[in-house]
């Protein structure tokens, strides 16, 4: 039972856009952000919102860069790609009991 309070007391992840982001950033460690509104199939305000509670968490960095046009990368940081497979297996834990 102490790992099912921990699943739940991560406020972070507890929500699906939220892990699906870093889901979807586990294998890549960046992405721009429109790529994750394809996926995700969220508006821009929806996933600018998500994507603010995981960089104030420290889950993901949020940075522009400029080639033919400005482009927001958003990047998993070290600590957010630890934390995100430490709830992933206490979710797989927790299943196959």
């Amino acid at each position: 039972m102490e790992e099912l309070k921990k699943l739940v007391k991560n406020h972070a992840l507890g929500n699906p856009v939220r892990l699906g982001v870093m889901v979807f950033l586990l294998p890549r460690r960046k992405a721009l952000f429109k790529d994750l509104l394809k996926v995700l199939e969220v508006t821009p305000g929806n996933l600018d919102f998500h994507l603010k509670i995981l960089e104030k968490e420290g889950y993901v960095k949020i940075y522009k860069v400029f080639a033919d046009r400005p482009r927001t990368i958003v990047e998993a940081t070290d600590d957010g790609i630890t934390k995100t497979r430490e709830f992933l297996r206490i979710l797989r834990a927790l299943v196959s009991e």
